[in-house]
C-alpha cells in the first residue's frame, strides 16, 4: 500500500478508487444491491442446500474408520515403515552422513518439487511432450515422500484427507481395465490415470505449511503465465485459422484459435480454466507483494489467453468459477459481479460476441456435430449401463464402431461429454464416484471457506481450487475435459491442492498458535 501511495499513478487511482466507492455506497443502485446480497444471504442461512453443506454425510463419517480406509493406509505405508525402520537402526550413521541430510532436506520439501515438476509439465511443447513424464516425476515423488518418513512418523501417505470417494473412483478405474471390451486398448489409460493418483496422494500427504501450498499454487500459476504469454506471442505471430476447430460460415472475421503448447485450442482454454482460479487465489493469499504480482499477472494474461482460444465452454466455464468464488470469499459482491458481467457483453468485440451467440445455434457446425456423438454415447450405455465399455477413449471408440452406433460425419474420437465419456468408460458407480468427488470437495471446501476455519491464505487456495473444479466441470457438458492426459493431470492437481489445502487448514484450527509456529520454522530435524 505504501508503494501504491507513493506513486503519482497510485495515488490518482486510489483516488478515483475512493470516488467510485462513496458513489457507490451512496447510490440507488449500491442500495438495492446491498438489500439484494441481504436477501440472498437471509434466504440461504436456513435453507436445505446450507444443511447439506454443514452436515457430514454418512460415507465420509465411516470412511476414516473402515476397513477399507486402514488397509489402504497401511499398505501405502509398508515401504515408509520399512525405511523408518533402516533409519533407527543406523540412527548414527545417517546423522553424521552430510549426503544424509542433503537428501533429508530434499525429500522433506517434496511439495517444493512437485511445483516445479507442474511448472515443467504446463510449459513442455506438446511435440516434445511424452505423458511418461507426468508417471515417472510423481513416481519420484512418492519415493521421496516415502523417504520423508524416515525420521518423522508423523509424515505418512494420508488416504483419509483424500476422501472416500476419490478412492472409489480410483478402484473402479482399474476394475474397468480388465472389464474392458478391448483390455489391449485400455492398458495405456490406466498409466494416465495412476499418474493422477500418484499426484494427490503425493501432494495431500505432503503439504504440510502454508509456504509449501503457497509455492505450489506458485508453480502452477508460473506455467499459466508462460503458456499464456507464448498464447500471445502466437496470436502476434498469426495463427492459421483451422476448419477442424471453427465453423468458417458462421465465423468469418474471427481469427485463428491460440493453442499455446498445447495440440488443441479447446484443452488449453481447459487448462486456463483450471489455472485462473487458482492465480486469483494466490493473489489473495500471498504476504508478499512478489506473490501477488504472480497471481495478478497469472489471472491477468490468462484471461487474455482464454479469450483468444475462443473456447466457448471455457468462456462459460470461467464466468461459473469467478460466480463461486466471489459467493465463497464475499458473498455481498455476488449481485454486482453478475450485473458488472451482464453490463460488459456489449462491449466485448465483434467475434467474441458472435463466438457466443453461436452457443445456442445449430447452424454452427461445431454446436451440431456433437449431437450424433452424444447419441452413439447413450446408445452405447444402453446396452451396457453397468460396466461401460471399459477404460479410455480407445475402447469405448471399438466398441462404438463395432455396434455401428456412430452415424455423424466427422469421426467419433470421444462423446464430448465428460460425463457420458466417464459413464461409458468406468460404468455408472464410476460416473457417481466422479460426481461425489466433485460435490464432496465443493461441500467441505464451502465448509472451511464459509466457517472461516484456518488462516486465511489457505481459505483462499482453497477457494481458487474448489472454483476451477467447478468451472472445468461446467465445461464438461460440452467437451471431454480428460482427452488429453496431461490436463486430466492438471484436473487432478489442482483437486490435490484443494484437498490438501482443507487438510491444512483444519489441522490449523486444531493446533495451539506456538506449536503451529514452530511447525512452520522448523523445516528439518528429528519429529517433534
Amino acid at each position: 500500500m505504501e508503494v501504491i501511495q507513493g506513486s503519482v499513478v497510485g495515488r490518482l487511482l486510489l483516488n478515483v478508487w475512493l470516488v467510485l466507492k462513496i458513489w457507490y455506497e451512496n447510490s440507488a443502485l449500491g442500495f438495492y444491491v446491498q438489500e439484494l446480497g441481504g436477501f440472498v444471504h437471509r434466504s440461504l442461512r436456513g435453507s436445505l442446500l446450507v444443511q447439506c453443506v454443514k452436515r457430514n454425510g454418512a460415507l465420509s463419517r465411516g470412511y476414516e474408520n473402515s476397513l477399507l480406509c486402514r488397509l489402504l493406509g497401511a499398505v501405502l505405508n509398508v515401504p515408509g515403515l520399512l525405511l523408518r525402520t533402516l533409519y533407527r537402526r543406523f540412527r548414527t550413521v545417517f546423522r553424521s552422513s552430510a549426503v544424509a541430510r542433503v537428501g533429508f532436506a530434499v525429500v522433506e520439501n517434496t511439495p517444493i518439487a512437485a511445483g516445479w515438476l507442474i511448472l515443467a509439465i504446463l510449459i513442455i511443447p506438446y511435440e516434445q511432450w511424452n505423458n511418461a513424464y507426468s508417471l515417472l516425476g510423481f513416481a519420484l515423488l512418492l519415493c521421496f515422500a516415502m523417504a520423508a518418513g524416515m525420521r518423522r512418523a508423523s509424515r505418512r501417505l494420508d488416504v483419509v484427507s483424500v476422501g472416500p470417494y476419490p478412492v472409489f473412483f480410483a478402484g473402479l478405474v482399474l476394475l474397468a481395465w480388465p472389464l474392458s471390451y478391448a483390455p489391449a486398448l485400455s492398458q495405456r489409460f490406466v498409466l494416465y490415470h495412476l499418474a493422477c493418483m500418484l499426484c494427490v496422494v503425493v501432494i495431500v500427504s505432503t503439504v504440510e505449511r502454508r509456504d509449501q501450498l503457497l509455492r505450489l499454487a506458485g508453480g502452477a500459476t508460473g506455467g499459466l503465465i508462460l503458456t499464456s504469454a507464448y498464447a500471445v506471442i502466437q496470436r502476434i505471430q498469426g495463427v492459421e485459422v483451422n476448419p477442424s476447430f471453427v465453423d468458417l460460415t458462421l465465423n468469418k472475421d474471427m481469427p485463428g484459435r491460440v493453442f499455446s503448447v498445447f495440440e488443441n485450442p479447446n484443452a488449453f482454454g481447459e487448462v486456463l480454466v483450471l489455472l485462473i482460479p487458482v492465480a486469483v487465489g494466490l493473489m489473495f493469499a500471498a504476504r508478499g507483494w512478489g506473490g501477488r504480482l504472480l497471481g495478478l499477472l497469472g489471472a491477468g494474461m490468462g484471461t487474455v489467453a482464454l479469450v483468444m482460444t475462443y473456447s466457448r465452454a471455457g468462456w462459460v466455464g470461467l464466468f461459473m468459477a469467478v460466480l463461486l468464488f466471489v459467493f465463497l470469499w464475499n458473498r455481498k459482491l455476488l449481485p454486482v459481479m453478475i450485473l458488472v458481467g451482464l453490463a460488459a457483453i456489449p462491449f466485448l468485440p465483434d467475434a467474441v460476441l458472435n463466438r457466443i451467440l453461436t452457443i445456442f445455434n445449430m447452424k454452427d457446425t461445431s454446436t451440431s456435430s456433437r449431437f450424433p456423438l452424444y447419441e452413439a454415447a447413450v446408445n452405447l450405455l444402453r446396452q451396457d449401463p453397468i460396466t461401460g465399455a471399459g477404460l479410455g477413449s480407445d475402447a469405448v471408440r471399438a466398441a462404438v464402431k463395432e455396434g455401428n452406433l456412430y452415424h455423424g460425419k466427422s469421426p467419433f474420437v470421444h462423446s464430448h461429454n465428460v460425463y457420458l465419456q466417464v459413464w461409458a468408460e468406468t460404468g455408472l458407480l464410476g460416473l457417481l464416484a466422479l460426481l461425489g468427488t466433485v460435490g464432496y470437495t465443493i461441500k467441505r471446501a464451502a465448509r472451511v471457506a464459509l466457517g472461516k476455519e484456518g488462516s486465511y491464505s489457505v481459505r483462499m487456495v482453497i477457494i481458487g481450487g474448489v472454483s476451477a473444479l467447478l468451472g472445468i466441470m461446467v465445461c464438461g457438458f460440452a467437451d471431454f475435459i480428460w482427452h488429453y492426459p496431461r490436463v486430466m493431470l492438471v484436473f487432478w492437481f489442482v483437486f490435490a491442492l484443494t484437498m490438501a489445502g482443507i487438510r491444512l487448514a483444519l489441522r490449523e484450527e486444531t493446533r495451539s498458535p506456538r506449536r503451529d509456529r514452530v511447525l512452520d520454522q522448523k523445516t528439518d530435524g528429528e519429529e517433534i
